[in-house]
């Protein structure tokens, strides 16, 4: 029995809240009549962690990947395409494409890593499905650039090289194995976790006091030495306070002396909003984005949007992007394919910049009514196509010329009649 209660013991998993935190997106995820349900005590039971990862996930998910062919000097979206169709529509049988984005983003920060392995058709050698595999069932041999997957729910089994699945990696300390971001803010989830908590122990037991139960040991019958007497004395004294009352009598010269601080005291509110900032630091993620009561105007709002554009969601698109041009086009065609997320649908619900962009894109001759009419599904109109720019606008060789006006018509002028003087003596002129 010794023997088997130590491999039960081996295989048992932690439960403290460091233990939880690391293992935030554990593959045994319990089920409970057929619907799954993540374990608590876990860094996405924080609000500000869920709306950091979930915010991620689902901005990248919204935009459009395009699968781009050189075509003369400019690439073009290739909508015909079958890689077209997987990464906007289906990738796999089982899962739409935003589904397939937001799961890639969510295993990249909460594991480090995310997998993708792309199964060919043995027919045409074309790719038929770009399947997402769990990192839990992936072993990645760093030394001889190897993966193992085995992954029952994708239907992937066998050994890859690092050349045939597709690997999108978090922070990274040797460029081949990503690292979780909670890993580096495990301090700061626990100390979250811990508030929530002692929040939550406090609404149940609607905010009972803690304290010592002592007593003066010259007092005969409760001598310095009659522990045990004390001891029960404690207990029945907890036991009443958890039952309820309010107001309790104590035995002798019990005394009682309250320990426990007030929500007040331990500034309760400060600490979580400490946690929320620094956690927001670990994600890269403005305050406003996870609703922190900042004060905040429009110029720092809109200050804020531009960079999470530029320092914290671009460098993931960047990344995906790079990974599946470096896997899924070959060396030869390298500079004539490409893929790009659309970015211009991060505004698609922002009206006014949106139609500013537009006109200033129009007014500069980089786009035409109609292909922003075509963008907006509407019909063309006549003379639309006719590239438009701004009148006040002159070529650059043109600047300090001297500018030669046009000679001027002579103006005919007509012979002035005579001027006669009055005549003094009739009085006529």
């Amino acid at each position: 029995m010794g023997f088997i209660d130590n491999i039960r013991n081996l295989f048992r998993r932690s439960t403290t809240a460091e233990g939880n935190a690391a293992n935030t997106a554990s593959a045994d995820i319990p089920r409970t009549g057929g619907v799954f349900e993540y374990p608590t005590g876990t860094a996405l039971n924080v609000s500000t962690v869920y709306r950091c990862v979930n915010m991620l996930a689902d901005s990248v998910a919204n935009l459009p990947v395009q699968y781009k062919r050189m075509k003369g000097d400019i690439f073009t979206e290739d909508k015909s395409s079958r890689l077209h169709y997987l990464l906007n529509v289906q990738p796999c049988g089982y899962m739409s494409a935003v589904d397939f984005w937001q799961l890639v983003v969510q295993y990249m920060l909460l594991r480090g890593n995310a997998y993708i392995v792309p199964v060919y058709d043995p027919f045409t050698m074309d790719i038929d499905r770009l399947c997402l595999v769990n990192p839990a069932c992936v072993s990645h041999d760093t030394i001889n650039d190897t993966y193992t997957v085995c992954d029952v729910t994708a239907g992937i089994c066998g050994v890859y090289d690092e050349k045939e699945i597709l690997h999108i990696k978090n922070f990274s300390l040797d460029g081949k194995t990503g690292l979780s971001t909670l890993s580096f803010a495990r301090l700061t989830t626990n100390t979250a976790l811990a508030g929530d908590r002692e929040t939550k122990n406090r609404f149940d037991n609607g905010g009972n006091v803690r304290g010592i139960v002592s007593n003066d040991s010259s007092v005969r019958g409760y001598g310095e030495y009659q522990d045990t007497e004390l001891e029960k004395t404690a207990t029945d004294l907890d036991d009443r306070f958890r039952a309820g009352e309010r107001i309790v009598s104590l035995p002798g010269q019990v005394q009682f002396n309250p320990i426990s601080l007030s929500s007040t005291d331990m500034q309760f509110l400060e600490t979580r909003k400490f946690s929320v900032r620094e956690i927001c630091r670990f994600f890269g993620v403005h305050p406003s984005f996870v609703f922190d009561d900042t004060s905040n105007n429009y110029k720092s709002a809109e200050m804020a949007n531009v960079a999470f554009l530029s320092t914290t969601l671009n460098p993931i698109l960047r990344k995906i992007e790079k990974e599946l041009h470096r896997k899924l086009v070959a060396p030869t065609l390298c500079c004539k394919r490409k893929f790009e997320f659309d970015r211009t649908a991060l505004y698609a619900c922002d009206l006014d910049s949106r139609v500013k962009y537009q006109a200033q894109t129009i007014a500069a001759g980089i786009y035409t009514v109609n292909e922003w009419r075509r963008e907006e599904n509407k019909p063309a109109v006549e003379g639309g196509d006719i590239v438009l720019v701004s009148a006040n606008l002159k070529s650059i060789t043109e600047i300090g010329k001297p500018t030669t006006a046009e000679p001027k018509e002579p103006i005919e002028t007509q012979p002035a009649e005579p001027v006669t003087e009055p005549n003094e003596e009739n009085g006529e002129e």
